[in-house]
């Protein structure tokens, strides 16, 4: 594999010549969509640094107290970036990776007490005796990023894949405001799964991060199914992203649709977010719309993208005075075309504006994750394949 390697952290690279390449599946292929408004009203001109390249498919990334940031390739590798710049591998456990198609090494999110336990969590795919299954492992690592070490394996398990082709794997991870670990999970292209509450495809989680345990406070603790416990909400196709909204602690989820309506939901306890593709003898209908209102209690979505989709990925929320106009805002991975979306959402959740980001436009490719570090600054991992992907850190100029 050809590792990443290290860039000058202040300079602006103008990469005019990296352009979207296709992924695996159709859905997430690289097409043209309709142009967004360029910018809203006030935000800044914004710098962009390349930290690392020669990744392949980074997935996710996190920022530990200490500068570090980690990153993972669906592939199935861990590379630290080290505050002095220096970028390298860390040693790891993953030859039970289950990686084909959208599967794989995806998510990964830190515990909120990492600087004491550097403890921190990822979801994967992983073979079993039987086969295989995603599943969502704790980990820590050393003081010197050299090794990460499974300690909690898993600590979920039995979350369904497809071990055909990989399909509408999920998988995201992220902390709510209580401290307990948010799970978004796909489909896997299986009609009946997004409304059946006994598998915990098509759904978010809500576990306890200590014991992988049902959370307290999830809206079917009364339910005798163990699996059911664990939901926080249903009917969803493919979450790929989770975000906590700044100064209301909402949870939003990004879910990429079929051929209309990439949307993204606002979580509700026990909420049906309408997905029911299931047809005519099991058949996976994708021609259904992703929220079926004609379902009892089916939530409708607070954006959607409308036809043809963006295949929306991880999602992030901006906050902080320095980022001007971008304060608040919503950042969704672009998979179709390039770059990335920002929706303004009011404490409701009502749609206020959408507008694309011009300096991750058409120059670095496809987004799967935009994640903002402890330090304020904006982190984003490219997703073009083929070793020409890219960790990005973007910041307001001035």
């Amino acid at each position: 594999m050809n590792r990443a390697a290290l860039l000058p952290l202040a300079a602006v690279l103008a990469l005019a010549g990296c352009s979207a390449a296709p992924g695996e599946q159709g859905e997430e292929a690289a097409t043209d969509v309709p142009d967004a408004a360029a910018s809203a009203q006030g935000v800044p001109a914004l710098q962009v640094d390349v930290l690392a390249e020669d990744l392949d498919h980074p997935w996710d990334v996190a920022r530990a107290p200490d500068g570090t940031l980690l990153v993972d390739e669906r592939g199935g590798a861990f590379t630290a970036v080290r505050p002095d710049g220096s970028v390298q591998e860390l040693d790891a456990d993953l030859d039970d990776l289950f990686a084909d198609g959208e599967t794989g090494l995806m998510g990964l999110t830190l515990d909120p007490a990492f600087a004491d336990n550097r403890r921190f969590y990822t979801c994967q795919g992983v073979r079993t005796d039987d086969g295989a299954e995603v599943q969502v492992i704790a980990w820590t690592v050393d003081e010197g990023w050299t090794a990460a070490t499974r300690v909690a394996d898993p600590l979920l398990g039995g979350i369904p894949v497809n071990e055909s082709s990989g399909r509408h794997g999920g998988c995201r991870p992220r902390f709510d405001t209580e401290g307990q670990l948010l799970v978004g999970t796909g489909d896997n292209a299986v009609g009946s799964n997004p409304q059946d509450l006994g598998t915990l495809a098509g759904k978010v989680l809500r576990i306890d991060p200590a014991t992988g345990e049902a959370s307290a406070g999830n809206p079917f603790l009364d339910s005798p199914d163990p699996v059911t416990r664990l939901i926080w909400t249903y009917g969803h196709r493919n979450v790929q992203g989770i975000a906590v909204q700044p100064g209301t602690g909402a949870v939003y989820s990004v879910e990429q649709g079929s051929d209309r309506d990439d949307e993204v939901n606002r979580s509700v306890p026990g909420g049906n977010y309408g997905w029911a593709p299931e047809g005519e003898g099991g058949d996976y209908d994708e021609s259904v719309p992703m929220t079926d209102l004609a379902l009892p209690g089916a939530i409708a979505a607070v954006w959607s993208s409308g036809d043809p989709t963006i295949a929306a990925s991880g999602g992030g929320f901006l906050s902080g005075p320095q980022w001007g106009g971008y304060d608040g805002v919503l950042l969704l991975g672009v998979q179709k075309d390039t770059g990335v979306l920002a929706l303004r959402l009011g404490d409701d959740g009502a749609l206020v504006e959408q507008f694309r980001v011009p300096e991750l436009e058409d120059t670095y490719g496809r987004v799967r994750s935009p994640v903002q570090g402890d330090d304020g600054a904006l982190y984003v991992t490219t997703d073009n394949g083929d070793g020409e992907d890219q960790l990005l850190r973007v910041t307001p100029r001035g």
